[in-house]
């Protein structure tokens, strides 16, 4: 397997200076394929974020970040192949962007020791921190976005959507798949009726979906999909003039390449987010300075402001809060993944954090612990501009629904414990 090393060094080191304890944190991404315009965005904001690291803060705790980045083109046999190949390097963490390269990884990471955070993807029930020691998903879940993305409609439609008919457009895969259950378990508390219609990899062809829709008349159609299939959904929406006002994508199908394709076809379209959009930050007055003007964007440099550009860094500032708590916890600068594995577990973000990072109001309070590595579960709800070509917040941090998710969470993973001869901790 050939590799790519993005390996950031401090400039000028000598060939005969001693050797840095350098922080290893690898990339799984992806800039190939019919998932690239979605992967490219992700990947140069986590890389661009560790550049900052290195540049300004000379590394996290005095140790120089070097990451190794493995190019998976969104293939969960390719993502396990980077995730061997890589691993031996002084992995400290891995941020597979894949729920189904994480469910691969999931019992290979935990043997290994090696943590791994699917930040609002994979198996949700790895939010249950007493069975997955080694696997977390802060600050949301996908059945958190499922749930939000009910309330918003109760919302709308003043609290009563008895007899509603809500459609689920999904990839048909383990990630799309993933938020099934629980909107099946939803329509049964709020008495809509719930249609599951999937769409095969990669996503480009959906006429047959689309005539089913504008047959069925849903009221509202969700929408899990990711690369291709999220602009061919929104591009199919606007040809049988679907109301985008009703049309709601996951985190992973808000993306401004999502929209920009289809035009003023996209107008009005929402979709949830983790984090808010936009370029409106102090931090990126210090990506300016210590990263683009030094040459050092990571890809094309023309990702930065965009909605998964802020993901890809958000993933990165995790990261790099966790390592910090970590060198915090064992009083050691080099520290390994079990140590990685422990800040992670004990990372607070808060409001005062998130300032002083240069990320107001960026993100959502979260505490992780033994017993929850999944966050809070908030989310936000944003609906695209297209005269403007501008993503606008349009509520609050919405939390989702616990009376239904957190039953969900223990019977999975309670499943997942039995079959995998796993005993409970945090006891």
């Amino acid at each position: 397997m050939k590799l790519k090393l993005a390996t950031m060094v401090v400039a000028g080191v000598m060939a005969a200076a001693p050797v840095m304890a350098d922080l290893v944190f690898p990339a799984l991404s992806y800039r190939t394929g019919p998932y690239a315009a979605n992967g490219i965005p992700f990947a140069d904001g986590y890389q661009d974020y560790f550049t900052l690291m290195n540049e300004r803060d000379g590394g996290i705790g005095g140790e120089k970040v070097r990451m190794v980045e493995c190019e998976t083109g969104y293939n969960t046999e390719k993502g396990v192949e980077c995730y061997e190949a890589t691993k031996g390097e002084g992995a400290l963490i891995y941020q597979p962007l894949s729920t189904g390269i994480t469910y691969q990884l999931i019992p290979k990471a935990s043997a290994d020791g090696i943590p791994v955070h699917s930040m609002g993807y994979g198996r949700t029930s790895a939010k249950n921190g007493k069975v997955f020691e080694w696997i977390f998903n802060y600050p949301a879940n996908y059945w958190d976005g499922a749930s939000i993305a009910v309330k918003h409609i109760l919302d709308q439609e003043g609290g009563d959507i008895s007899g509603k008919k809500i459609a689920l457009v999904y990839h048909n895969s383990a990630y799309g798949k993933e938020p099934i259950r629980t909107l099946q378990e939803l329509s049964k508390k709020h008495g809509f009726e719930f249609v599951e219609i999937p769409v095969d990899h990669p996503g480009q062809e959906q006429k047959s979906q689309w005539l089913q829709i504008r047959r069925d008349k849903p009221d509202y159609v969700l929408m899990w999909g990711w690369g291709v299939m999220n602009q061919v959904a929104i591009q199919e929406a606007a040809n049988i003039r679907f109301p985008m006002d009703h049309f709601i994508g996951i985190w992973w199908s808000g993306s401004e390449n999502d929209v920009l394709p289809v035009g003023e076809g996209a107008n009005g379209y929402k979709a949830l987010n983790m984090h808010m959009p936009g370029a409106d930050f102090p931090i990126y007055a210090d990506l300016k300075t210590y990263v683009y003007d030094k040459g050092l964007a990571a890809g094309a440099g023309d990702q930065s402001g965009s909605v998964l550009y802020n993901r890809g860094m958000y993933a990165a500032m995790l990261a790099v809060e966790a390592a910090k708590k970590a060198q915090e916890l064992s009083g050691v600068a080099a520290i390994n993944a079990a140590q990685m594995r422990d800040g992670m577990e004990a990372l607070s973000i808060d409001a005062a954090k998130m300032e002083a990072l240069g990320l107001p109001n960026f993100g959502p309070e979260f505490n992780v612990s033994c017993e929850n590595h999944g966050g809070s579960g908030l989310g936000i709800v944003q609906q695209w501009d297209a005269a403007a070509s501008k993503w606008n917040v349009i509520t609050d941090y919405i939390e989702s629904d616990k009376e239904i998710i957190d039953p969900l969470v223990a019977e999975d993973s309670a499943a997942f414990a039995a079959e995998a001869a796993i005993v409970e901790r945090c006891n």
